[in-house]
C-alpha cells in the first residue's frame, strides 16, 4: 500500500494535527498525575561532549512516567533533519554545517575540532603542519554523505578547491580508526575519538581547525508535546545561552 499524491500532501498537516491533539492530552494528564507521554529522539552514534546517556538517566529519574524512544539514525544528520520536519522524530541530536532548513529550529549544545589521524609510521606523522592540499593526495576513510562530520570535511576541501578520494565509507568512529591503524588511509575524527595512541598519530593542520558542531533540533512551527519540551529543556541544561 502507498499514499496517493493527495495523501502525501496531507501527511504533514495530519501529523501536525495529531501532535496538537497529543499535546492537549499531555496537558490534561500532567495536571492530573504529573508529566507523562512519549518522546521520540533521533541521535548520531557519537554526541561528543554531550553525555546523552547521562541526560536520559537524569530525565528518567525526574519523569519516570515519560517514555523516551531513542533512534540511532543510519541516515545521518541530514536524514534526521527531514524526519523532524515530517514528524517522525520529536527531537534530534545532530550536526548541521549550515543554518537549519526552513521549519527547523536548532540549538547548539557542544562543539569540538576534527583531527586528522594516520599510522605513526606514515610520512604525514612527522611532517607538521600539513595543508589540505597535501592531505588530498591521500586515500580517506570517511562517513556517508549526509553525516555532519563528513559535511564539515567536504565543505573544507571544496573551499580549498581540492578533490579527495574516499574509497572507504564506514558508520562508526571505531571502524574508521581500525582502518587507519591497518594502513588503508587517513581520517578526520572528533578530538574526543582521536586520542593519539601507539598505533594512531594525530596530524597538525596548517589551516584553521575544522569544527564539528552538535545541536538539538526541533520543529519550528509544530507545537511540541509537553514531554518533548521537557526533554529538550534537559538537553539544553547547562548550555551557555547567547
Amino acid at each position: 500500500m502507498a499514499l496517493t499524491d493527495a495523501g502525501q500532501a496531507l501527511l504533514p498537516e495530519a501529523r501536525t494535527t495529531l501532535a496538537a491533539a497529543q499535546a492537549a492530552r499531555d496537558v490534561v494528564g500532567q495536571a492530573r498525575a504529573g508529566l507523562r507521554g512519549t518522546v521520540t529522539v533521533g541521535t548520531m552514534q557519537s554526541t561528543g561532549a554531550l553525555d546523552l546517556p547521562g541526560r536520559l538517566g537524569r530525565f528518567h529519574a525526574t519523569h519516570p512516567a515519560v517514555q523516551v524512544r531513542l533512534r540511532q539514525a543510519a541516515a545521518g544528520s541530514a536524514g534526521m533533519a527531514r524526519e523532524v520536519l515530517s514528524g517522525v522524530l520529536d527531537l534530534a541530536v545532530l550536526s548541521l554545517t549550515a543554518p537549519p532548513p526552513a521549519g527547523l529550529t536548532a540549538w547548539p549544545v557542544t562543539e569540538e575540532p576534527l583531527l586528522v589521524v594516520c599510522q605513526p609510521g606514515h610520512p604525514l606523522a612527522s611532517r607538521h603542519p600539513v595543508t589540505l592540499g597535501r592531505l588530498a593526495e591521500e586515500p580517506f576513510i570517511d562517513f556517508p554523505p549526509g553525516w555532519g562530520n563528513r559535511a564539515v570535511v567536504d565543505r573544507a576541501f571544496a573551499a580549498a578547491g581540492r578533490e579527495r578520494q574516499v574509497p572507504f565509507e564506514v558508520v562508526s568512529f571505531g571502524a574508521a580508526a581500525d582502518l587507519v591503524r591497518n594502513g588503508l588511509g587517513i581520517a578526520f575524527l572528533p578530538a574526543s575519538e582521536a586520542a593519539p595512541t601507539s598505533d594512531l598519530a594525530a596530524v597538525e593542520l596548517s589551516e584553521p581547525a575544522l569544527i564539528w558542531r552538535i545541536s538539538v533540533a526541533a520543529p519550528a512551527h509544530r507545537r511540541m508535546p509537553a514531554a518533548a519540551r521537557a526533554f529538550l529543556d534537559e538537553l539544553l541544561r547547562d548550555v551557555p545561552r547567547a
